[in-house]
């Protein structure tokens, strides 16, 4: 079985996205240089049906498809409801508590009432085991391998299906973490088993042993779904490997979701940042913000001087932190399905809490009663009757009557008011975030494009824009199916980490050179058990460096092997610090923290075609429908263009909607929007508006 298929009698890759609402699907026709799309509603009792039937409704011959590549909320969902097989946490003697006593933060931290939710493992499941390594790796304490043997008949008694271990120090000596797996494998046969040492080895037994805890937990349930996944497109006619996208950006093979099943908890939303980031590329914008907003969330993400922003560490639920490289994406309870509410001080308050697929807003009549943004941009016409091409038909009067009952009764105002301040809000908590992401981590909105995607996006780009002073709006030609598209352009990639400490000026280069190479060994092995050509792996070192007596650490890419490379990352170092944190100190003695690599296995990517010959013809809307628009303060007759129909040069002036198959665009009073070379919708805000 190939990874990755060339073939020119294979012309198809296919990407799915499983959203909260949609599933969606993108195909790229590589011999045709084509992309079309499917959505159809996501099925979250098995998210599985909606992958088969989304590819199924595109017409897909699988036997025709060279790359079949997935983003799925399995982990994070998993995480979020603490659906978990029976697990169990083995550690050191003593340590037993370290899940509950976690580093003392909270995330409301004058709120005594706050409390972090508990362990996803618990206190009854957790067992001990004498043993102790010191910090240098020296062992002070054996294992004590018939306390072992007698910890995993317990485990058997109780029918435990998956097990961490977590031991002091063993990110530096992990002997006795691998033979405690060997114990446990014997005495439980099929069990699964994520020793800390291997999942995550560095220091702070915490985060080590909150991600190992995460993995083990995700291990049966994300095995299971991606096999089960994996067969049935087997019988589908596929028979390339699966590629599923992680958190880091790159992609797996099932074979190795099996040992690092945590590195999916982010795995589709990482997918939208990635797309962001080659939009922008090709468009010639170096710096980009990215909205990606789908029907239960807003996903944003920021990419400076062509580099996508990562998190060395994250968490779906505050208090247990997941300590894998991840891209930095910023989530809120903003889409399309948020409600709007009124809190009990009389103020109008968007989200977090969302329709959902079922039973959605108002206007889908699928049983839901309450308003939502959708409902809103329906009722002041922005939507029109219909959403996913006609397959889904808007109930307008529905949405009416439901901000009517819960906004604008409450309110005092009319519907189009209530509804118009509903999109207000909504707006603002995603401004809030976009603030969060740039101006609090030292970047100008101003100097970025402002990339929208998600079925909602576009609807919500414009208006956002002009509240954050960024000059210029990019749509994709398929906003809908943006995070689809990013699973077609990320390639297999591991993360590895070591623990190396030592003042730069004390560092023995040779002995930091054979760590590195160490590293590499792995990392080239993991793309060997999935099957990358020798010609397509990379390897890409990294160093976290820190400031002598600081806590925190960046990190900085570690260019070669050469006599300056040191130097060189030092300098990068200082450069990076002073535009986090507004200063460097050149004088002050650098330490490194920690090293790091990146194992990539290039994949072949999509050409997208562009266009070079922009048309002399005017558009043409193909209706006009009234909508109201917060710049003029009411309804106006406002032309309606269906985007296929618009081409390369074409100009639009505001007011105006652009519907699509999987998204509508709005064009405000006071801008105007071109089609570019790429097929994308420049949306320019003007001075004035702002």
């Amino acid at each position: 079985m190939a990874l990755i298929t060339s073939s020119s009698d294979r012309n198809l890759r296919v990407a799915v996205d499983v959203g909260g609402t949609f599933t969606d699907v993108c195909i790229f026709d590589s011999r045709a240089s084509t992309t079309r799309v499917a959505k159809v509603p996501s099925t979250p009792h098995d998210p599985m049906e909606a992958v088969v039937e989304g590819v199924r409704s595109a017409g897909v011959d699988l036997a025709d498809v060279a790359l079949f590549s997935h983003g799925t909320t399995v982990a994070t969902n998993a995480l979020i409801t603490r659906n978990f097989p029976a697990a169990a946490l083995v550690t050191t003697r003593g340590f037993r508590d370290v899940l509950e006593i976690r580093d003392g933060t909270k995330d409301e931290l004058w709120d005594a009432y706050s409390d972090v939710g508990t362990p996803y493992i618990r206190r009854r499941d957790r067992y001990e085991v004498a043993e102790r390594i010191d910090y240098a790796g020296e062992v002070i304490t054996p294992l004590d391998e018939a306390g072992a043997r007698e910890v995993a008949r317990l485990l058997r008694r109780k029918q435990i299906q998956t097990v961490a271990v977590c031991f002091m120090n063993s990110y530096v000596n992990r002997a006795h973490e691998q033979r405690m797996r060997e114990i446990l494998e014997e005495e439980l046969p099929g069990v699964s088993v994520s020793t800390s040492s291997e999942i995550l080895p560095e220091i702070f037994e915490y985060d080590r042993a909150s991600t190992t805890v995460a993995n083990a937990v995700l291990a049966p349930l994300v095995s299971g779904y991606v096999n089960r996944l994996e067969a049935q497109l087997r019988v589908d006619g596929y028979d390339g490997d699966l590629l599923l996208l992680h958190s880091g950006g790159g992609s797996m093979t099932p074979a190795m979701v099996e040992r690092y099943p945590v590195r999916l908890a982010a795995s589709g939303i990482a997918a939208g940042a990635i797309a962001v980031a080659d939009i922008a590329n090709r468009c010639g914008y170096p710096n980009a913000i990215g909205l990606d907003m789908g029907g239960t969330s807003t996903d944003i993400s920021l990419v400076y001087d062509g580099e996508i922003r990562t998190t060395k560490q994250w968490q779906v639920e505050y208090g247990f932190p997941i300590s894998f490289p991840s891209i930095e994406v910023l989530t809120i309870g903003a889409g399309g399905g948020s409600l709007a509410w009124i809190d009990e001080a009389g103020s109008l308050r968007n989200g977090p809490t969302s329709a959902g697929a079922a039973p959605g807003p108002a206007c889908y009549g699928w049983g839901g009663t309450e308003p939502t943004n959708t409902d809103a941009n329906l009722v002041l016409g922005r939507l029109g009757s219909s959403l996913v091409g006609g397959g889904l038909s808007l109930d307008s009067e529905a949405a009416e009557k439901a901000i009517g009952r819960v906004i604008a009764d409450r309110l005092d105002v009319d519907t189009d008011t209530a509804a118009s301040n509903i999109i207000q809000v909504a707006n603002a908590n995603m401004a809030d975030a976009v603030r969060l992401l740039s101006i609090r981590r030292g970047y100008d909105p101003r100097d970025f494009v402002l990339v929208v995607c998600g079925g909602a996006g576009a609807l919500h780009g414009a208006a956002l824009a002009k509240e954050l002073n960024i000059p210029t709006v990019v749509v994709p030609p398929h906003p809908g199916i943006t995070s689809a598209q990013g699973c077609l352009l990320v390639d297999i990639r591991h993360d590895l980490s070591a623990m190396f400490q030592g003042l730069v000026t004390d560092i023995d280069t040779a002995e930091l050179e054979r760590e590195f190479v160490r590293l590499e060994r792995e990392g080239l092995q993991r793309l060997e058990h999935e099957g990358v050509p020798a010609d397509r792996m990379v390897l890409d070192r990294s160093i976290s460096m820190r400031y002598a007596g600081q806590w925190r650490s960046l990190t900085v890419t570690a260019g070669g092997s050469g006599d300056d490379f040191l130097a060189e990352a030092v300098e990068r170092f200082h450069e990076e610090h002073e535009r986090d944190y507004s200063f460097r100190r050149d004088d002050t003695p650098v330490e490194i923290y920690q090293i790091g690599l990146r194992a990539i296995g290039t994949t072949p990517k999509p050409q997208f075609p562009q266009n070079t010959v922009p048309s002399t013809e005017a558009p043409v809307p193909s209706t006009h429908r009234s909508v109201f628009f917060d710049e003029i303060g009411e309804r106006v007759a406002t032309p309606v263009y269906d985007r296929d129909d618009l081409r390369f040069g074409a100009l639009i002036e505001g007011p105006a909607i652009i519907s699509q198959l999987d998204s509508t665009t709005v064009v405000p009073p006071s801008t105007t929007a071109v089609i570019d070379e790429w097929a994308n919708i420049r949306i320019n805000i003007s001075q004035e508006s702002k």
